[in-house]
């Protein structure tokens, strides 16, 4: 991908972003220092929660960028109903999440900010994804083998969960995974046009 000398860096922990910018052809780095603290007002609506933690980690971002940079943040969520899933804090709360999970559709909604030291565009894209009902055995299973801590809504439909219990998904199978690669794409091209 020829991004006219444009260095872009990634400020994400994740090992799933990174695998998919990867598989973009991108060159990247990987910068996570920001001061975002990642809170949200009370009555925001929930559609809105990922692009605001996106846009404050891409603004808390700890440097000032150079005129050959772009960074990209991103935030993802599971929204089951008008109940919020972030990443789960305990064993007990990635078993509770996963059984609220067990036989429903929730939505995945992941939202990406790409910025330079002049523009910024946050895109967010919205996936359906249905598991079928899942024994507690197969729960604890999988919670206890794979220790999904660090996703939202306590798993990673790359894992065995997903191979296991998902019966359906509408949209985009890699923003489920985190990173709608697609919009990224998109938004690469635009801003190493800039």
């Amino acid at each position: 991908m020829d991004l006219h000398g444009k260095k872009v860096i990634l400020a994400s922990n994740s090992p799933r972003r990174r695998q998919l910018l990867a598989g973009l052809d991108v060159d990247f780095t990987v910068d996570t220092g920001t001061d975002f603290v990642e809170v949200f007002p009370d009555d925001m609506p929930h559609c809105e929660v990922p692009a605001h933690m996106s846009e404050g980690k891409s603004r808390c971002f700890h440097r000032p960028l150079e005129d050959d940079e772009i960074l990209i943040t991103s935030d993802t969520m599971v929204l089951l109903d008008s109940y919020i899933m972030g990443k789960p804090h305990s064993r007990e709360e990635a078993v509770d999440m996963l059984r609220r999970l067990s036989g429903r559709t929730h939505e995945v909604i992941t939202a990406v900010t790409v910025r330079d030291r002049n523009h910024e565009e946050t895109v967010s894209d919205t996936t359906l994804v249905t598991f079928r009902e899942m024994t507690e055995e197969e729960i604890e299973y999988y919670v206890d083998t794979c220790k999904p801590y660090d996703k939202a809504g306590a798993y990673g439909i790359q894992e065995w969960l997903g191979y296991a219990a998902c019966t359906g998904i509408e949209g985009s199978f890699y923003n489920v995974m985190g990173f709608p690669v697609h919009k990224v794409y998109d938004e690469l091209i635009k801003f190493a046009r800039l």
